[in-house]
């Protein structure tokens, strides 16, 4: 016992002062907004890895194909063929699924116009037109509603709403261990490269992760608490937002975050700026660049001491539970934060859940009810270093960040859009749609139409009726 504890004790020796200059060394860097380029040349590196590793794996697969003669070869997947009509493999849980090539149904199809015909039988009681029109035979078969039965059975292999709170596919495996299709032992090579990557993701980086995210948490509260002292006025914005900037660089340090900004020119001084949402971290992500305020729910433990660090420094905006269903209440306190000069732009992710990075879901109104302006910013994650999404409904926040800190890195892409306003005879929700749209075409995210709270709750009354009363029209002919 007394042997181990030597040893501990000189391994904390030898390893104390690396780790301390390292940490002041991203301290620094984070400060000036600098970076020395070890996580892109990190990046490339595990790009060219990634690759390696995807030749060897189709040669595996030829081999074992060759060797089995029972065994159907596999077509190959062309690369100019849409994702909606090939065979995905999924690289996070290793199913396969055959993605469904849907024809959308739009107004009555021939089948369903059904035939209007007089009955002999009338004709001979001497009805007469006028009343035949009261009196219609409707030429009904069973084959009509096939199309319609065909939708339904897409649905539920397939649906749109529960494909987008899965993890994203991936077209080859990215040499981490979440899948259980075994890649990692094809070949003695894949699985050295495996065993290596393996001990520096959770012997190396998350141990240096963990220490990053501690210490980037405890400045972050101590710079904020001293910035809450100082006076309101420009000088303690100005402090605020230089402070905030080096302190959320420093967090980004514990995921690897590599992040890539386009457009600044359109970056959002005041007003509501709205984006996408896929991760928690959305917020780090953005805060990376720029000084934001905050809206949500005041919660209490860890989260909270966070958020009360925060508002210190700067105006963020926290509800009670109860006030968070008082849409009234959200709207003075988003319409007095924007009145006010100076004040940083209010980050709102309008989707109100997470989303798997595939696409983006229905915008909530009421941001867009406010007034003044609103600056779009689309956030599009690269799946193969690590997945960003949350599913909240599968993992804990601790098992979420346990996924992030042991992934390769986060590298995501932000584009800041021109400003937009509702223009004067449009709606809150037809300004939601615009903006939702435009955020959708520029970070090649799928546009739906379905709200996000489906992934919590059933489809509303009014949803299923108002398809009953469709398929009732269609089969009266109108």
């Amino acid at each position: 016992m007394a042997l181990i504890m030597s040893i501990v004790s000189v391994a904390i020796s030898i390893l104390y002062t690396p780790f301390l200059l390292l940490v002041l060394c991203v301290i620094f860097l984070a400060s000036i907004g600098k970076s020395l380029g070890v996580r892109r040349l990190y990046v490339n590196i595990l790009l060219k890895l990634f690759e390696y590793g995807r030749q060897h794996i189709e040669v595996a697969k030829k081999v074992q194909r060759n060797d089995s003669s029972d065994e159907e070869e596999e077509p190959p997947i062309p690369d100019d063929k849409p994702p909606s009509a090939i065979i995905k493999e999924n690289g996070v849980n290793g199913t396969k699924m055959t993605v469904i090539e849907r024809q959308e149904i739009l107004g009555p199809s021939p089948e369903l116009n059904y035939k209007r015909s007089s009955s002999p039988e009338r004709m001979q009681n001497g009805l007469g037109p006028d009343q035949e029109k009261n009196e219609e035979n409707l030429d009904f078969h069973l084959s009509h509603c096939l199309d319609l039965l065909k939708v339904g059975m897409e649905s539920i292999i397939e649906d749109q709403v529960t494909s987008v709170f899965e993890a994203e596919e991936l077209r080859s495996w990215n040499l981490l261990t979440r899948t259980n299709k075994q890649y990692e032992f094809l070949t003695w090579r894949l699985t050295i490269i495996w065993a290596m990557g393996f001990l520096v993701r959770y012997f190396f980086l998350l141990p240096l992760r963990v220490l990053i995210f501690i210490v980037g948490v405890w400045l972050l509260i101590l710079c904020t608490a001293c910035i809450g002292t100082l006076p309101d006025g420009p000088f303690k914005q100005r402090v605020n937002y230089v402070i905030s900037i080096m302190c959320f660089n420093f967090l980004s340090r514990c995921i690897s975050a590599v992040i890539t900004y386009h457009d600044a020119h359109n970056k959002p001084c005041g007003g509501i700026c709205v984006a996408n949402h896929t991760s928690p971290i959305d917020a780090l992500v953005l805060m990376c660049d720029s000084c934001y305020s905050l809206i949500g729910q005041r919660h209490g433990g860890f989260l909270g001491l966070l958020q009360r660090a925060l508002a210190r420094a700067s105006p963020h905006i926290w509800f009670e539970r109860s006030e968070v269903k008082d849409r009234h209440a959200v709207a003075k306190r988003l319409k007095e934060h924007i009145s006010v000069p100076g004040n940083p732009p209010i980050l709102i992710f309008p989707e109100g859940t997470c989303i798997n990075n595939t696409s983006v879901m229905q915008f909530k109104k009421g941001s867009f009810e406010v007034g003044g302006t609103i600056y779009p910013v689309a956030i599009k994650y690269d799946p193969r270093f690590g997945d960003a999404f949350w599913n909240s409904s599968r993992y804990g926040m601790l098992h979420y960040l346990l996924n992030m800190m042991t992934s390769w890195a986060i590298v995501c892409d932000v584009w800041y859009l021109p400003p937009m306003h509702r223009e004067q005879h449009e709606s809150a929700v037809d300004f939601a749609n615009r903006v939702k749209s435009v955020i959708a075409l520029r970070g090649g995210l799928v546009d739906l139409m379905w709200d996000g709270q489906l992934k919590r709750m059933k489809p509303k009354k009014e949803w299923r009726e108002l398809q009953q009363e469709k398929m009732s029209k269609r089969i009266k002919g109108e």
